[in-house]
């Protein structure tokens, strides 16, 4: 036998191999987990915009964190909306991470927002108003069907009344992100996250938008309400799932996420979630304090109480970029943290503590304190850099001054490279250090 003759298919099958093993946008080695892509990363289909820094690019981010915070802040369960839809073509740009499914049967690629605030998926459909050029063509697809306005799934989605007389689909309006809205179909078809495949699922068919913050390929909901991924997937993931968010420096990688409880971290410390039946759909925590370089800073228990009446009490959100605490805990990190850092101080967009970046050695880590963990922020999830590198600002901000409910968010910037753990039927979080790049 010619040994020789073989070498090259050989080389070539371990090119192939390696090539395979090297694709940061392909999916996880044993197709068990999806990606979880930064928007403007390189497996990402949507075009970042051109600033002039790192730090500009969270500026332009988080500038839409005031509408959705106060939009968290005031979701009340089966307040029925009445929302405006415009026509013409609208600027979408919302949406920090996204997820690569197929909806439909033969599967059509759609890249969805990862919002764990939210319970009912949408996509925009074929010969929509107002939506991007990528859209979910129901025709093509075998195991689509509309569903009924007499159903229990239209109730979840505040869908509108059916008629007198006989039914018709169940047609509903939602807001999104505290400046947007929409209009769509409640449709069922499958679904498919990496080998799994949700049969039936259940989702919004978008025929309209109105505003700049519905994402252009669709939403994921990931919430605890019944219409969400979790409720909806049943036995398949057993309430459980978990996330590893990428730093939105990562241009070349993705993190994951992780379905089920299959191969999720069984040493993960846990806090008790909190229920709001007002706000069904929000992940709270108790969050019992905050230390800053060490010190637990003093803050009246008052400030950290939940409250499911008025929605006050911290949640964990994966759609918020900057970290929001109401204003006498924000003030106490800031009065704190200025002891250790040299002045003077600067604002940069929602930043009000930015600094000469050499002072950054004498910058104090910033711990959150929860029911049962502790989390230490690394410096990288505390502080970004202006481009230059001579300005370094704490990446936390106060809740806008328009929100009424006392809400304080966990954010994805301060959640990057951790691994966060959801166990819905258990009604608990988990939250460890992973690299997720």
């Amino acid at each position: 036998m010619d040994f020789t003759a073989t070498i090259p298919i050989l080389f070539l099958a371990l090119l192939i191999s390696s090539t395979k093993a090297l694709d940061p946008c392909g999916s996880q080695p044993d197709e068990s987990d999806l990606s979880v892509i930064p928007i403007y990363g390189k497996c990402s289909p949507f075009n970042p915009p051109k600033p002039d820094s790192w730090l500009d690019t969270v500026i332009n981010m988080a500038l839409k964190d005031p509408a959705r915070v106060n939009y968290l802040s005031s979701l009340v369960a089966q307040q029925t909306t009445a929302v405006p839809i415009a026509s013409g073509q609208q600027v979408l740009n919302i949406g920090n991470y996204v997820v690569r499914v197929k909806m439909g049967t033969p599967g059509q690629l759609m890249f969805m927002v990862l919002d764990t605030s939210n319970d009912v998926a949408w996509v925009p459909c074929s010969g929509c108003t107002g939506c991007s050029a990528t859209t979910f063509s129901p025709n093509t697809s075998t195991s689509y069907g509309l569903l009924d306005c007499s159903l229990p799934q239209c109730a979840h989605v505040r869908g509108l009344s059916c008629p007198a007389t006989g039914t018709e689909p169940c047609s509903f309006n939602q807001s999104y992100g505290g400046d947007s809205s929409f209009s769509a179909h409640l449709v069922q078809d499958s679904l498919r996250l990496a080998k799994d495949i949700v049969p039936n699922f259940a989702f919004g068919c978008i025929n309209s938008i109105s505003g700049g913050s519905v994402p252009p390929q669709g939403l994921l909901g990931l919430g605890r309400g019944p219409m969400s991924l979790i409720s909806q997937s049943g036995a398949l993931y057993s309430g459980v799932f978990s996330y590893c968010l990428p730093s939105f420096k990562s241009y070349y990688f993705s993190g994951s996420l992780k379905l089920g409880p299959v191969g999720q971290p069984s040493n993960i410390k846990t806090t008790p979630l909190l229920k709001n039946p007002h706000r069904p759909s929000l992940y709270y925590v108790n969050l019992t304090g905050v230390s800053v370089g060490g010190v637990q800073i003093p803050i009246a228990p008052e400030y950290l109480a939940f409250n499911p009446t008025t929605g006050a009490g911290t949640i964990i959100d994966s759609g918020t970029v900057v970290t929001r605490f109401i204003q006498p805990i924000y003030n106490a990190i800031r009065d704190e943290l200025v002891k250790h850092v040299k002045g003077p101080f600067t604002t940069i967009g929602v930043f009000d503590i930015c600094f000469d970046a050499t002072a950054e050695a004498q910058a104090p880590l910033i711990t959150l304190h929860f029911e049962g963990l502790s989390m230490t922020l690394p410096m990288e999830n505390s502080f970004l850099h202006t481009s230059a590198g001579n300005r370094a600002c704490l990446a936390i901000a106060p809740v806008p001054n328009n929100v009424n409910a006392g809400m304080n968010v966990i954010a994805n910037l301060q959640q990057q490279n951790h691994r966060i753990l959801f166990d819905v039927i258990n009604s608990r979080l988990g939250i460890a250090r992973e690299a997720c790049n």
